[in-house]
């Protein structure tokens, strides 16, 4: 539980400052999160925990990879824990029984926490998608290219996922503040939609999850946190997040009851979302 309890209290933390950490804190996808050296992105709730630090740029590195390149870190910096999963084999009688799931984490540091890293160890900034019209191309793309998506549906007054029916309702287009709302807002519903039995097979979407439920809870966050990375994915501003008091501290008293929800959530979000861009 370790493990969890640091990870959860960094979200805590934000929550606590006013910042909510799972609307997309990056810009575009060339902006997510990821390691200087390998130029991996960082998956899961690894995402969320670099992107809300703020950082221009958006490599990290271990005080190893830095000093390898000659760099050093800063005095004073303080490193971000970033998680991994590793499996735990167990024996009964001398034979492999099963093997169990763990996590543990490493520090990492921003490039911008470090020094004397040479420029031509520094990579150049990927172009980013400016023009709108590009983002919201991008945006259809994602929901024409998934092949196994539910049927969309629109003219209702609230959007919504029906699981019995395999059926995304929708406002009509035009009644959307901008393209960004729309788009945000059915990339949530289709999160939601990858929990079908037929897809991903979701506690959340294929039992009962009456409002308020730590279940209905958790499938709510995995959509949210679904929704931001794909709004990063294509660019867009995440617009639904609803800022107000009353939800920051309704998610301050689940995530303080429950030390493994967001870890978890993010977890299936992200596995939610490569589902979607077939990854």
């Amino acid at each position: 539980m370790k493990v969890y309890e640091i990870i959860t209290n960094i979200i805590l933390t934000k929550l606590e400052e006013g910042t909510i950490p799972w609307p997309r804190p990056w810009n575009t996808r060339e902006s997510m999160p990821r390691n200087l050296v390998s130029k991996k992105e960082y998956q899961g709730i690894n995402a969320f925990i670099l992107g809300c630090q703020h950082y221009i740029s958006p490599y990290w590195l271990t005080f190893k990879q830095c000093k390898d390149l000659g760099g050093s870190i800063r005095k004073g910096e303080q490193g971000t824990p970033v998680v991994y999963w590793n499996w735990l084999e167990i024996e009964e009688d001398g034979e492999m029984e099963r093997k169990v799931p763990f996590m543990r984490y490493y520090t990492v540091f921003n490039v911008a926490q470090c020094e004397n890293i040479s420029a031509d160890k520094m990579p150049t900034t990927a172009e980013t998608i400016n023009d709108h019209m590009d983002k919201i191309k991008q945006c259809e793309r994602i929901v024409d290219n998934w092949k196994d998506e539910p049927q969309i549906k629109h003219g209702k007054q609230q959007a919504c996922y029906m699981p019995f029916s395999d059926l995304v309702n929708m406002p009509v287009f035009e009644t959307f503040i901008n393209s960004e709302e729309y788009y945000s807002t059915l990339f949530h519903e289709l999160t939601h939609s990858t929990g079908h039995e037929k897809r991903l097979n979701r506690q959340g979407i294929t039992e009962i999850a009456p409002f308020g439920t730590p279940l209905y809870s958790k499938e709510e966050l995995i959509a949210e946190m679904g929704a931001a990375f794909l709004c990063g994915f294509t660019g867009i501003e995440h617009a639904t997040i609803d800022n107000s008091a009353a939800y920051i501290q309704g998610w301050l008293k689940k995530l303080r009851n429950d030390k493994k929800l967001v870890v978890i959530a993010a977890t299936q979000s992200q596995k939610a979302v490569n589902y979607i861009l077939g990854i």
